[in-house]
């Protein structure tokens, strides 16, 4: 009798859990929550910030992208956007905005296009950006998937070592996905792939300068937003 009853208590925890999963994935708001870290450390012209801004904004309305977000089980997204450079400097530039149309994503572009440099130039503390982006998380709408876009175009030389602020992203859930601009240091992609991206189908997009950032981040956004390598 005793065994019986064991078995039903384990029955009914085993229901109970599977009935709160099933709950919290139909709960989920967006499909994907994604938070876009770029670098606007001093290795980082105005004009590369630009090329940047111009590139990120020109994949967010590509009607492909689009397509692809109407895929998703809720056929919706959330972005926030924000920069960084040294320890102590990071700026949100778009908090949380959700996508679920061409027009919505046009207003994304926008305010992309538009925003201004508003930090200093500095150092590359990519540990410090990683730990910004995780508080980002916890105002976002609830999402299935949850995705750090981090770009940058070298090592990390200041702030928080990066590996274990990485570890604990990823053992809470989050995967951290790169962008590498490699004409200043050619082994960075290697370099994020070892220390700075994790987390299930995690990945590194190489850009061999800003010119070819456009194409990097269209690239980076379908693959992340699909789920799926998309060449």
């Amino acid at each position: 009798m005793a065994h019986s009853n064991v078995s039903r208590r384990n029955a009914l925890v085993w229901l109970g859990s599977s009935l709160f999963s099933s709950a919290a994935l139909a709960a989920a708001e967006v499909d994907l929550a994604l938070v876009l870290a770029i670098d606007c450390s001093l290795s980082v012209s105005e004009y590369d910030y630009r090329l940047q801004m111009r590139g990120t904004g020109q994949a967010i309305i590509d009607s492909g992208l689009q397509q692809l977000i109407e895929r998703g089980a809720n056929r919706v997204i959330a972005v926030s956007v924000f920069l960084w450079s040294s320890p102590d400097t990071q700026k949100v530039i778009v908090p949380w905005r959700v996508i679920r149309s061409e027009a919505g994503a046009m207003a994304l572009a926008d305010e992309i296009f538009a925003a201004p440099r508003t930090i200093d130039a500095g150092a590359t503390a990519t540990g410090n950006a990683l730990a910004f982006a995780e508080k980002l998380f916890s105002n976002a709408p609830l999402s299935e998937r949850r995705v750090v876009d981090v770009s940058t175009n070298g090592h990390a030389n200041m702030g928080d070592p990066v590996p274990p602020i990485r570890d604990r992203l990823v053992a809470n859930g989050i995967t951290i996905n790169g962008l590498a601009v490699t004409d200043e240091e050619p082994n960075l992609v290697s370099y994020m792939l070892r220390d700075v991206i994790g987390g299930p189908g995690s990945f590194v997009i190489p850009a061999n300068n800003y010119n070819a950032y456009t194409q990097a981040i269209r690239l980076k956004l379908f693959r992340e937003i699909s789920g799926l390598e998309i060449i």
